[in-house]
């Protein structure tokens, strides 16, 4: 993104990074505690800037068994970028409905999903947790500067102004690593967030579930995305891609899974969808669904990501996707105070963006199990004749929105789209037609739509632009040679249509695809791109 001071110590650094200091390591930019997937996207995005990166985790080996169901196409886009998307494809289902039905199998809720997303992908893909991976760990294991270390348990974490000094446990005994910035991606039961001793707010919605995956051994037909909010037992059937599939039901109480856990009784639960000749039983487990916010992600040069800062209800399919948005925010914001593009301050954005968007989606998550888990039966009724009533009046599906960003790391004035997941769409630039990504990088983004707009060799800012690392593309249907701007052609007219709506003639995205701000006509573009570059170069402006 950005050329790193070699006096910080990050890339671009003459030799080695920072001495070891009282008996430790070398310092590295980053140390990642935990190695799930968040901590897995973390540092392969680290690593791919460039930056040295340090995991530590605690299990000797990747877990190698399902928790998570789903993603959607934000965190395919990511997974784009990280360049695992393709190989992927293959191993998961693309699920366009997702349906909420009573005990007597009526229609309460549909939500639909579609083909192709703001995001360029489809908006709904569910997936075998292990397959996603393996193909983040090699993407881990292929970046240089990234050192991941398994069977290393972090035991104690000491902190001053120029750095972090972790205490761990690993196969050749007790050390001392160190790290200018830690994030703690370690899980609802993280160390580094009782090391901080930060505490949680409760939503007060926890619920013991029985957790039942299977393997298929042949084609069956078995709902794909299905919750029962059946009184006398609510169930979830979801698609864990094509091979396979998973089954969960609520419990009366934690106790009930020493009974319940039997094979026996798990096969006589799933005797209306599924037979031993069907598939494999290859695990049951209890978790507790619970709804947890830390109260603060950042404590100095330490930081929280993923379920160590938040934890949320199954029923958006959105606790990873969440962590995945940590991370995207946290890498470039990392990067450019590594970079030293810009005061460590900005991190404080992290958490001013993040931490409302996660609790909406908590919320929305929390009144969907509620409307779920009814087990009063007079209730569940009065449940169902609302919904079938909304339902007979034209309210056929239930579209997923998820919430823009407020403040933070944006432009200073409020355009149309400020704060708005980006959109992607298709282009060519005549050696290659792809989405936008792929075609012209990651990175910071300026968009610029010909006809409605200055032409781009008046804006001499955009030279500038190009050359602190930021991509300037105008997507339209002519092509033409301006001085630092790439002219691709839009296939399907997404941006011609985007532009539009907005209003506008040049949008700023962010290297975590979210709007850093819009601009209609020259002088307001102007403004926008110098706000830019000034985020990537210099202070960022206040949110």
């Amino acid at each position: 993104m950005g050329s790193a001071d070699p006096a910080a110590g990050g890339p671009g650094a003459d030799g080695p990074a920072v001495p070891a200091r009282d008996g430790t390591e070398d310092t590295v930019d980053v140390a990642v505690v935990g190695y799930g997937p968040v901590g897995m996207a973390l540092a392969g995005l680290l690593g791919r800037a460039g930056h040295s990166v340090l995991v530590l985790e605690r299990y000797p080996g990747l877990y190698n068994l399902p928790r998570a169901a789903s993603f959607d196409d934000e965190t395919m886009r990511t997974l784009a970028r990280l360049g695992v998307a393709g190989e992927l494809l293959p191993k998961l289902r693309v699920q366009p409905t997702y349906e909420w039905r009573n005990a007597r199998r009526d229609l309460l809720i549909e939500q639909r999903f579609a083909e192709v997303g703001r995001s360029g992908w489809a908006e709904w893909y569910m997936m075998y947790q292990p397959d996603l991976e393996d193909a983040l760990d090699r993407v881990c294991r292929s970046a240089p500067r990234v050192d991941v270390r398994h069977a290393h348990r972090v035991v104690a974490l000491e902190q001053d102004p120029s750095g972090v000094r972790l205490t761990v446990d690993g196969p050749g005994g007790r050390r001392r690593l160190a790290a200018r910035y830690v994030v703690g991606c370690d899980g609802g039961n993280s160390f580094v967030r009782s090391a901080l001793g930060t505490g949680l707010h409760d939503y007060g919605f926890a619920e013991p579930w029985m957790v039942c995956d299977f393997r298929f051994r042949r084609p069956t037909a078995v709902p794909p995305a299905l919750q029962l909010g059946d009184p006398a037992g609510p169930t979830s059937i979801i698609s864990l891609g094509p091979a396979h599939h998973r089954f969960s039901f609520m419990l009366d109480s934690a106790d009930a899974f020493t009974t319940e856990r039997a094979p026996a009784r798990v096969w006589e639960r799933v005797g209306g969808f599924l037979a031993p000749g069907d598939a494999e039983l290859i695990r049951v487990a209890t978790y507790t669904f619970r709804s947890l916010v830390a109260d603060r992600w950042r404590h100095g040069r330490v930081l929280l990501a993923g379920d160590s800062a938040h934890q949320m209800p199954p029923f958006l399919g959105q606790g990873m996707c969440s962590g995945f948005r940590d991370a995207q925010n946290l890498a470039f914001k990392l990067d450019l105070v590594l970079c030293a593009a810009a005061d460590d301050q900005l991190l404080d954005t992290y958490q001013q963006e993040r931490e409302p968007h996660v609790r909406a989606v908590t919320e929305r998550g929390i009144e969907l199990g509620h409307l779920q888990t009814l087990r009063d039966p007079e209730r569940a009724a009065e449940r169902d004749r609302a919904l079938l009533a909304r339902r007979a009046v034209g309210a056929a599906h239930e579209p997923v929105r998820l919430p823009d960003l407020a403040e933070g790391m944006f432009a200073r004035t409020s355009g149309p789209g400020r704060g708005q997941l980006s959109t992607q769409g298709v282009v060519d630039d005549g050696l290659r037609r792809d989405l936008l990504d792929q075609v012209v990088g990651g990175g910071f983004h300026l968009l610029l739509a010909p006809g409605l707009g200055p032409e781009p060799e008046r804006l001499p800012v955009l030279g500038a632009l190009t050359r602190a690392g930021a991509s300037v593309v105008a997507p339209g249907e002519r092509s033409g040679r301006a001085a630092g701007v790439r002219h691709v052609h839009d296939v399907d007219g997404t941006y011609r249509r985007w532009f539009a709506e907005l209003g506008c003639s040049a949008v700023a995205v962010r290297p975590d695809f979210y709007v850093f701000g819009t601009a209609r006509g020259p002088e307001a573009t102007a403004r926008l791109a110098g706000e830019l570059l000034g985020a990537m170069t210099g202070p960022v402006p206040a949110g």
